[in-house]
């Protein structure tokens, strides 16, 4: 990878010792200089071999990755430049703790019975193990889900207010373009897979699509969160989705479990384990679905990143940032077609768990 590099330094230092070279009026014969010149140039070679090795040992491009995409109890706006996030910790000797985030920059990272241990997932815990301790700290997604619920209040309230003051005016500006998506997400999305009764529902289904549309969206910026790309994350939002489903699901919905459409007597051992797998694997899908989307195209856009400091070289770098930017661009259509399916598929689970003809197969 550094053959021209090295063969570089080496012209270079060959050059430099023949101009500045002084005839040497030794007793000694003269035949022994070109051999010092070549074991000097053979020593630095070396050296600088060393050295670029140990620079390319010292860069780990995975553990840069999952620094990058894991949660964190601070928020790195950019290399060296983090912002401490409140620790929140109780434990029944102790009762509740809160300290910044910060204490824990020394060389141990310890601070006050305290260990924090950096893995593929930040850990707090009790340099006595046997003690009992729960977290409840600020981490960074905790925090990038308060600011973009932050930045869906002021949205919202806004657009309300515009249409109190708007009343019977054609919509304008943010109002305007909003409008298309919510029309969109009500007509061609609540609507058909939900049914008459889709108005009960549209105000979860609008919050859980813009809920993901935003933190898809802020997810993409420099020194942002991935929260979408937690599976915890995930996993909250397809379990409310399976209770609102299965808590509003009529006596039809749970007799086909039972009892499945057309399906004979003596097939029923099989077929009722098989419809309850089926139900479980509904959110299941759901929280993999979101999790593994956003997480992958984080990974690539940091992989071809971290491509930038393994072949240091300055004719790979502008190639790779316009492959990024163009691959940024294609996740930004990604952050909207995942907050669109996740939608779609909560709005077809709960229309099939309330319609009352149930001859149909339930969207299996």
């Amino acid at each position: 990878m550094y053959t021209h590099f090295r063969l570089l330094i080496s012209t270079a230092l060959i050059a430099a010792t023949c101009v500045f070279s002084t005839p040497s009026f030794a007793d000694e014969p003269a035949q022994h200089e070109p051999n010092k010149v070549v074991e000097g140039i053979e020593n630095i070679e070396q050296k600088i071999e060393n050295n670029l090795d140990e620079a390319e040992e010292k860069f780990n491009i995975g553990q840069m990755i999952m620094h990058h995409i894991a949660d964190s109890h601070e928020w790195e706006i950019s290399h060296g430049i983090a912002l401490p996030l409140p620790v929140i910790l109780y434990s029944a000797d102790r009762g509740l703790e809160v300290f910044s985030s910060g204490n824990f920059h020394n060389e141990h990272h310890e601070y006050n019975g305290y260990h924090l241990i950096h893995g593929d997932a930040e850990v707090i815990k009790p340099v006595d193990e046997s003690r009992v301790v729960y977290d409840f700290s600020i981490t960074k997604n905790v925090a990038s889900m308060m600011l973009s619920a932050v930045i869906l209040i002021l949205i919202f309230t806004t657009i309300g207010k515009s249409y109190t003051r708007n009343k019977g005016k054609a919509p304008k500006g943010l109002q305007s373009a909003l409008e298309l998506v919510i029309l969109f997400v009500r007509d061609d999305v609540v609507k058909p897979n939900v049914g008459p009764k889709y108005e009960k529902y549209l105000p979860y289904l609008l919050t859980l699509f813009f809920f993901i549309l935003v933190n898809n969206m802020l997810g993409l910026l420099p020194g942002a969160a991935n929260v979408t790309g937690n599976i915890a994350i995930t996993m909250t939002l397809a379990v409310i989705t399976f209770v609102i489903v299965h808590w509003n699901a009529n006596k039809h919905y749970y007799l086909h479990l039972l009892k499945p459409t057309g399906v004979p007597v003596a097939l029923l051992p099989i077929m009722i384990p098989v419809e309850i797998i089926g139900v479980i694997m509904k959110p299941f899908s759901l929280m993999v679905r979101l999790f593994a989307n956003m997480t992958a195209g984080h990974i690539i856009l940091l992989s071809l990143f971290g491509l930038i400091f393994i072949f240091q070289s300055f004719m790979v770098a502008p190639v790779i940032s316009l492959f990024a930017l163009f691959l940024n661009f294609i996740e930004i259509m990604v952050a909207f077609i995942q907050a669109f399916i996740f939608t779609l598929l909560t709005s077809m689970y709960i229309g099939s768990a309330i319609e009352d003809n149930h001859a149909a197969d339930h969207g299996h």
